[in-house]
């Protein structure tokens, strides 16, 4: 195997033996070179790559931040969901293109991408997740150029590792104790959407965009289920830069009715007593408010429209008040303002601030997830059964994220261990000295 060159007219040409395909010869071939000199070079080089990766690959002198955007566009935008493109977009803007954009994508290898994964690391602290997540982007883009696009032999990200930590990071997870519970409960007392939605986010472990997408037809008060069917999104306006998220005049973003986060996540549960009392209650009072505001209480519209990235139909949540009459089916909501006016998953950054700065209790809206399972397990409830109430695809899932072990737990391992080893008796002692055999 070897580089063959010759002149084709006015021009020179290289040719490099392929392995050969059904015991037929296969050659990759380049023209168009002014000098027999310059001929053997590309030639060599192309020998060079073949040999390496074992398949040709395109040269290309795409720099790495004009490929980011060709990933993002033909790879991100069509297989990723919409807040995971957001979040990929601000770190390339933020870390990739400022720090390695100016590089070429063949001259990006494993030791410039591990001095930029440490001095990112030592210049801002990021903690370890976060750091994981710019990994994975790494990752993600340089096997799209390997893999699928062939620009680069092999993907120097591969060997890129996080930097060591040597302070395990800390759970962010805050377990609500039953009287923070409470104490949350009876802030909101008032509040009847905020009440009920924490309430319902407390008994059935929801994520945050399952519960603020929950619509009236998701209960079944006779056979007391709820059920999952899809997630709340909230997406910029077409149009709006993504630097500018409101402006004079009005939000620019909307609101859509997504996909569960995994199949696993579209699933139906069994609801308390409790949760099915109170989610009447919610539903009496807003039969009152709608009579109350008449005309001008809101009402929320599903209108189909074309996801900008694939073109494919998405839902998109439209509003009017009464009075008007709108061709599209209707979506009742049932975490809405005494008006009908529907705030979204935006609904718990307020009283998220609330429970964090005037109860002192520092926590997401995610812990009451967080806690729903850990209390379930603790209470001694079978993990296939919590898996599948939270949705999650596997159990490991369920142990390893969202089950954090409490003193309750951790005393009663203890005790199941002193039952079990009751066998074993404390001999008794006597006042006289011990003699060694």
């Amino acid at each position: 195997m070897g580089v063959n060159v010759r002149k084709r007219g006015k021009y020179w040409q290289y040719r490099v033996e392929l392995a050969p395909v059904d015991g037929v010869r296969k050659y990759l071939a380049r023209s168009g070179f002014a000098t027999k000199k310059e001929c053997q070079i590309e030639g060599v080089k192309a020998l060079e790559k073949y040999t390496y990766t074992g398949v040709p690959y395109k040269v290309s002198d795409i720099s790495y931040a004009d490929f980011l955007d060709k990933w993002v566009k033909d790879y991100a935008e069509i297989n990723l969901k919409y807040h995971t493109i957001m979040t990929y977009k601000n770190v390339i803007k933020n870390h990739l293109k400022p720090n390695l954009g100016n590089y070429k994508l063949v001259q990006l290898n494993s030791y410039i991408l591990n001095e930029f994964m440490t001095k990112l690391y030592v210049n801002n602290s990021y903690s370890k997740w976060y750091m994981r997540g710019i990994l994975k982007i790494l990752k993600s883009s340089f096997r799209y150029a390997c893999d699928d696009l062939n620009y680069i032999p092999y993907n120097p990200a591969l060997k890129v590792h996080v930097p060591k930590y040597d302070i395990p990071p800390k759970d962010p997870a805050h377990i609500f104790t039953k009287e923070e519970i409470e104490r949350i409960l009876d802030r909101f007392k008032d509040s009847p959407s905020i009440y009920y939605s924490l309430m319902t986010a407390y008994f059935t472990g929801l994520r945050l965009g399952e519960v603020y997408g929950l619509t009236w037809d998701n209960i079944d008060f006779e056979n007391k289920t709820l059920t999952v069917n899809k997630n709340l999104v909230k997406k910029l306006q077409e149009g709006t830069k993504e630097n500018n998220r409101h402006s004079k005049g009005g939000s620019t973003c909307a609101w859509y009715l997504g996909t569960c986060k995994t199949e696993t996540s579209y699933r139906t549960i069994p609801i308390g007593d409790r949760l099915v009392k109170g989610l009447k209650e919610l539903k009496r009072i807003q039969e009152i408010n709608k009579k109350q505001y008449g005309d001008s209480y809101i009402k929320h519209y599903v209108k189909e429209v074309r996801n900008r990235f694939t073109n494919k139909p998405e839902k998109k949540i439209v509003s009017a008040t009464s009075e008007l009459k709108v061709a599209y089916p209707e979506c009742d909501f049932i975490f809405v303002k005494e008006n009908g006016y529907f705030l979204g998953t935006d609904q718990s950054k307020y009283c998220m601030k609330v429970i964090h700065y005037e109860l002192g209790i520092d926590c997401r809206f995610h812990d009451f997830r967080d806690t729903h399972a850990t209390r379930l397990i603790e209470s001694g409830a079978d993990i296939k059964a919590v898996s599948k109430r939270l949705g999650h695809s596997t159990i490991m899932t369920t142990y390893n994220i969202y089950v954090r072990v409490t003193n309750k737990m951790e005393t009663d391992t203890v005790k199941r261990f002193e039952d079990y080893s009751s066998i074993v008796d404390i001999p008794k002692t006597t006042d006289k000295p011990y003699i060694n055999d």
